[in-house]
């Protein structure tokens, strides 16, 4: 797959965000975030037709800025959406059993040792989300920090694989984690929280390895 997509990887659910989850999403997609991941999740996240509706226009949206529209963890609505792609975890569904349901799809895996690693690459992943990097708040079982230095062993480890950064990522630190070995940074909150959201992903996307 093309590395460029992750460049500015957002993440959002409707939990995570202070205003309008789809006008954030419209501001988001304006300054030029390259990938988009739903990741509704959480105590109040939105269930059944309702979370079906939401990604649908959540979707049109994406598909109007032709950046790639990822599913988090959800296999059914991802197929059923015809989604660009999936995201799963360590404790989702068998990445070998979805790969075969999902061909020509793109893949993500959230890794946090280099057995996980190892266990990704071998069964179909086409990128993997490293973290997470910094102590973050987006998710209350996130795992304790991976840092930096974990980040420098995976890209020594798997040469140009795709790979992601993910956790506590903002404007001030996305340089280091580019230069420490990630195509791209994931991002939730900064960009969720910002009072400025075209300005928080345009200084994202000028970061540079």
């Amino acid at each position: 797959m093309d590395c460029n997509i992750l460049s500015v990887y957002f993440i959002m659910g409707t939990m995570n965000c202070t205003k309008d989850p789809l006008k954030t999403l419209e501001e988001a997609l304006e300054a030029g975030i390259t990938c988009f991941q739903l990741r509704e999740k959480g105590e109040g996240a939105l269930t059944g037709i309702v979370y079906e509706e939401f990604a649908r226009t959540c979707q049109k949206m994406c598909q109007a800025y032709q950046v790639p529209f990822i599913v988090n963890d959800d296999v059914e609505l991802a197929l059923k959406l015809d989604a660009d792609g999936i995201h799963i975890g360590q404790e989702d569904l068998a990445l070998a059993t979805f790969r075969k349901k999902a061909k020509g799809k793109i893949v993500g895996v959230s890794v946090h040792s280099s057995k996980e690693m190892e266990h990704a690459l071998l069964n179909g992943a086409d990128y993997i989300g490293i973290g997470p990097i910094y102590k973050t708040q987006s998710k209350k079982d996130a795992k304790p920090p991976a840092g930096l230095h974990f980040l420098k062993a995976m890209r020594k480890q798997i040469g140009n694989f795709p790979i992601v950064g993910i956790g506590g990522i903002t404007e001030e630190n996305a340089n280091d984690v580019r230069f420490s070995g990630a195509d791209g940074v994931a991002v939730i909150s900064d960009i969720c929280h910002s009072k400025d959201i075209g300005q928080t992903v345009k200084n994202l996307l000028l970061t540079k390895k």
